[in-house]
Order: C-alpha cells, then structure tokens, then sequence
C-alpha cells in the first residue's frame, strides 16, 4: 500500500492561478490573455485531487 502524499502544496497552487484566472476573466485590459491562465489551473486541480 503506497503511503499518502500531501497535497497541500498543489492545492495552494490551484487557488494563486484560480485568483489569476478570475483577474483576467474580470480586467478587460487582459481578458484576451486568460487561455494563458488556464493550464495552470487545471494542472494544479488534478494535481490537488491526486488525479495525475
């Protein structure tokens, strides 16, 4: 049985790009920029429920 891993770290992670993420769906100067934002998220999410 593998032992369990912290994911607090990835967690962490997901909430910095999530806050990211909604900064530039609101800010119209940047909204063209926000598909960069969207790797991040999701990556650290799955990161964070242990899926990857």
């Amino acid at each position: 049985m593998e032992a369990k891993k912290s994911t607090a770290k990835y967690w962490a992670y997901f909430f910095i790009w999530f806050a990211i993420l909604v900064y530039m769906l609101v800010n119209p100067d940047v909204r063209q920029f926000f598909w960069l934002a969207l790797p991040g998220t999701c990556t650290h999410f799955a990161k964070g429920m242990d899926i990857m």
